[in-house]
C-alpha cells in the first residue's frame, strides 16, 4: 500500500469514526436507526450542495447565464466532487473505480432528469425562486441519492461461493 493510500484510508477511518461517535449521541433512538454512512453522506452532501448553490448563484445572479446551463454546470461539478468525497470518507470503497462511476453516472442521469430539471426548472418556471426551487429539488434528491449510492453505486461485491 502506497504511503497515499494509507493516508486515504486514514481519513476514512477518522471520517467514519467521527460519524460513529456522533450518530451514537443522536437523541429520542435516532442512534438505533440511522446509520453512521447516513449522517456522512448528509454531511458531505451538504457540503456539495453549498457548493452547488454558490455556484449557480455566482452563474445565473453574477455572469447572467441561462438557468438550465447555470444548474448543470454546478450539478456536476458538485456532484463529481460528492463521488470522490464519498468513495473515499463515507462509504470507504476500495472496489474497482470505473465499474462504480458508470453506475453514479447511470443514476445521477436519472437525478438531474427526475429532481433537478424535472422538480428544480418546473418550480422555478411555476414562478418560484430559483434558490428555493433548487432546494425543493434537492430534499427529493437528498433520499434518492442516498439510497442509490448505499446499495448500487458503492455496493459491497458479492461473495462468489
Amino acid at each position: 500500500m502506497s504511503v497515499r493510500e494509507v493516508r486515504r484510508h486514514e481519513r476514512g477511518e477518522r471520517f467514519g469514526a467521527a460519524m460513529a461517535a456522533i450518530t451514537r449521541r443522536l437523541p429520542f433512538g435516532l442512534s438505533r436507526v440511522v446509520p453512521p454512512s447516513l449522517l456522512g453522506f448528509g454531511v458531505i452532501n451538504g457540503f456539495t450542495f453549498a457548493v452547488d448553490l454558490a455556484l449557480l448563484t455566482l452563474m445565473r445572479s453574477g455572469f447572467g447565464w441561462p438557468l438550465p446551463v447555470s444548474i448543470t454546470i454546478g450539478y456536476v461539478l458538485a456532484f463529481g466532487l460528492s463521488f470522490v468525497l464519498n468513495r473515499a470518507l463515507n462509504f470507504r470503497s476500495h472496489a474497482d473505480v470505473g465499474p462504480q462511476v458508470g453506475r453514479y453516472v447511470v443514476v445521477v442521469t436519472i437525478n438531474y432528469l427526475a429532481w433537478i430539471l424535472g422538480v428544480g426548472s418546473g418550480l422555478a418556471a411555476l414562478g418560484v425562486d430559483y434558490h428555493l426551487a433548487r432546494v425543493a429539488a434537492g430534499a427529493c434528491e437528498a433520499v434518492y441519492m442516498y439510497v442509490c449510492m448505499r446499495w448500487v453505486v458503492f455496493r459491497e461485491p458479492r461473495l462468489k461461493g
